[in-house]
């Protein structure tokens, strides 16, 4: 994948399985992917739903930029998250002292796809499935 590719807008469906907190939950939205001049400010905002637990708004803001094996992703902070790295999987890791973030991306059907996050430590333990569709170029 380049990362023009993702330029536009997009649904994302998410899934959450909170295995430390013994309950599940969907977040539903948009994702924007918008030049910036750097790359691609990629923008996500909808509703966070908890079973038994009053729906809430939720953003979140990550900047991608061409790396030199494929696309790193930046906190809106510019600090480094991960990279997705052409022809590894591709599969990611982030370590947030103490808790573990592992991605794999999955773009067998693009332009849907699929990011499966994994998140361990001594008080996280959940897996996070979001699919993504086009929505506009």
């Amino acid at each position: 994948m380049e990362l023009d590719d993702f330029e536009g807008r997009w649904r994302v469906a998410r899934q959450i399985e909170d295995r430390a907190a013994g309950r599940s939950g969907r977040f539903e939205g948009v994702v924007s992917f918008t030049p910036d001049g750097q790359g691609l400010t990629c923008r996500e905002a909808g509703e966070l739903i908890f079973d038994g637990l009053k729906p809430m708004a939720a953003t979140r803001t990550y900047l991608w930029r061409a790396g030199a094996s494929g696309i790193d992703v930046f906190f809106e902070d510019e600090r480094p998250f991960h990279s997705i790295i052409a022809g590894e999987g591709p599969t990611a890791w982030h370590w947030c002292d103490p808790d573990a973030y592992e991605v794999v991306y999955d773009f067998t059907l693009w332009p849907d796809w699929r990011a499966t996050w994994i998140v361990r430590g001594p008080r996280k333990d959940y897996t996070m499935v979001s699919d993504h569709v086009r929505i506009a170029p």
